[in-house]
């Protein structure tokens, strides 16, 4: 039976399910749920999850809404290196996937918002200092993938010498700014081999699930449609 998963391929957290069924080779119906209509707020779609989130998967009568790729990493039979069987090699997954939360995501997200999401809802100029400090914290974020989580580029993966969960969260995560003008690999050798090497490891899925976002970044560059004077990377 196929996992069906309710998914919007412009969020960050939604890509990563389905690019992982992908890659993995999870049977799998991908239902497009779109946030811009508001179809995540429809009476259906809120018996599935209350909070009105996406990603939903369903496996038979069974609904999860978070921890999505550990789940499925554990229930289908998929090749181990996605999620360790070994104890300490899953901690490892596990160590990032906790570190991600108030990291990875929150500081791509959180600068994408204010940079380009928000403006465009509200048609008006980012609020600039607001953009100056979540870069900032943007950037030292990156600045610890890079040395400490890449171990300054003496590691291939997040976790390992193996791609793992943690690297299609992670890369969904880093895609996102780029839609905002920021490249987050620009001058940064040790990011920029990884990306690469993700994408490469998980290509031709990768590019297919990030259509839109290159899409997205390609029409506008960094710039809000309908507000004018917007200068990339604020």
């Amino acid at each position: 039976m196929s996992v069906k998963v309710y998914a919007d391929l412009m969020s960050q957290p939604a890509r990563a399910i389905v690019l992982f069924c992908r890659a993995a080779g999870v049977p799998h119906e991908h239902i497009p749920i779109r946030i811009a209509k508001g179809e995540h707020t429809t009476d259906e779609y809120t018996k599935m999850n209350p909070l009105q989130k996406i990603p939903v998967i369903k496996d038979g009568d069974f609904t999860l809404t978070e921890s999505v790729a550990i789940y499925l990493a554990r229930e289908k039979d998929i090749a181990d290196h996605w999620y360790p069987k070994d104890s300490k090699a899953q901690a490892r997954v596990d160590e990032y996937l906790e570190w991600q939360h108030l990291n990875t995501r929150m500081q791509c997200a959180g600068y994408f918002r204010a940079r380009w999401l928000i403006p465009v809802l509200k048609q008006k100029q980012p609020n600039e200092k607001l953009v100056a400090q979540l870069r900032k914290g943007m950037e030292e974020c990156l600045d610890t993938i890079e040395k400490t989580w890449l171990k300054e580029g003496n590691q291939k993966f997040m976790c390992g010498d193996t791609i793992s969960v943690a690297d299609i969260l992670a890369a969904c995560e880093l895609e996102q700014p780029s839609m905002a003008g920021y490249d987050v690999c620009k001058n940064r050798p040790i990011l920029s081999s990884y990306m690469a090497r993700v994408k490469d490891t998980l290509n031709p899925h990768y590019d297919e699930v990030h259509t839109a976002v290159y899409k997205m970044t390609k029409k506008f560059g960094g710039q809000i449609p309908g507000v004018t004077d917007t200068k990339s990377n604020l």
